[in-house]
């Protein structure tokens, strides 16, 4: 027996001592290379190069050929003020769903920790159940809710005495109809953050919060001062997919605002990317728009990323 387990040993180490080819690595990850061409760069490409065509109702029927337009569809883009006002709104509302996700994910995360076992039950199932729901089950809803006519929610503000909503139209404000899709935006997207940040929280050592609590930190104190720190690798990935998640919001801006809005009033630019694809069949125009919006979020990452090392973290 002494002898065979020798040879076992000496077997694996020199297989462990064997030089590894320099495209080993390459090997292993070339199914996975493979898959992403296939289903992220070959699209991307195709939507680079219709960016740069006529490409139109005409030329799809083959009523016309199509002629290649350098940076004409960019030019026509940019000097179309309804898309500056559109790419301006966007940003701004796409800020302010990712704030408030994240403020909302990572309250309700510490609120885990604090609460028994048989509320956090309740609390998770909730929230999961609220992640499962697909997002035009979930814009529905919520048009329910604060339907003028039969919602509750206007009801409930009119028994507390609140004036002026009493059959109040949410969505037919800009601003009340963009702040009711925030909050459909909200309710879906906070379990990812919840869940991720309570499962960080968990990892970090009970002593280190024992400490700060007989330190007599504050419990804002010890989220700012202690978790955050330990968990900004979470929080980066959180931030940057709520960036992404956000920035496309398509489902409950169509299906909430009907399509955009009074007169296009809250339309975002995958919407209007829609409608200038399909609608208008100007397909050149809305793959420009996708283009525009893949350099945007590719600028934001990246750059997110480059102020973090900076900072020292770990990426």
């Amino acid at each position: 027996m002494r002898t065979r387990g020798k040879a076992v040993r000496t077997r694996a180490g020199a297989a462990a001592a064997r030089p590894r080819s320099r495209w080993t690595p390459w090997l292993y990850l070339a199914p996975a290379l493979v898959l992403i061409g296939g289903l992220l760069v070959y699209p991307v490409y195709e939507l680079g190069l219709i960016s740069f065509l006529e490409y139109t109702q005409a030329q799809v029927s083959g009523g016309r050929p199509t002629s290649f337009q350098g940076f004409g569809n960019y030019a026509a883009l940019f000097g179309d003020a309804q898309f500056r006002e559109v790419l301006v709104t966007t940003v701004v509302f796409a800020a302010a769903c990712v704030l408030s996700t994240l403020a909302v994910g990572c309250a309700l995360a510490v609120l885990l920790t604090r609460v028994r076992a048989l509320p956090r039950l309740a609390l998770m199932a909730a929230a999961l159940g609220a992640w499962a729901t697909p997002a035009v089950t979930g814009s529905t809803v919520w048009l329910f809710l604060f339907d003028p006519d039969f919602g509750p929610v206007d009801k409930a503000l009119a028994w507390l005495g609140l004036s002026g909503f009493e059959g109040y139209a949410w969505t037919y404000d800009r601003y009340s109809a963009f702040a009711l899709v925030l909050l459909e935006v909200v309710w879906c997207s906070f379990p990812f953050v919840m869940v991720t940040v309570y499962a960080g929280i968990r990892a970090i050592p009970r002593e280190v919060l024992e400490a700060a609590a007989l330190d007599g930190a504050s419990q804002w104190r010890v989220w700012r001062g202690v978790m955050a720190p330990m968990l900004r690798p979470i929080l980066v990935v959180v931030t940057i997919q709520s960036v992404i998640w956000d920035f496309k919001v398509f489902t409950q801006i169509y299906v909430m605002t009907n399509g955009g809005g009074v007169a296009g009033q809250n339309l975002t630019l995958n919407v209007y990317a829609y409608q200038k694809a399909f609608a208008s069949s100007q397909y050149s125009l809305g793959s420009a728009i996708g283009v525009v919006m893949l350099l945007i979020l590719l600028a934001v990452t990246l750059g997110y990323l480059r102020l973090l090392r900076r900072q020292g973290e770990e990426i």
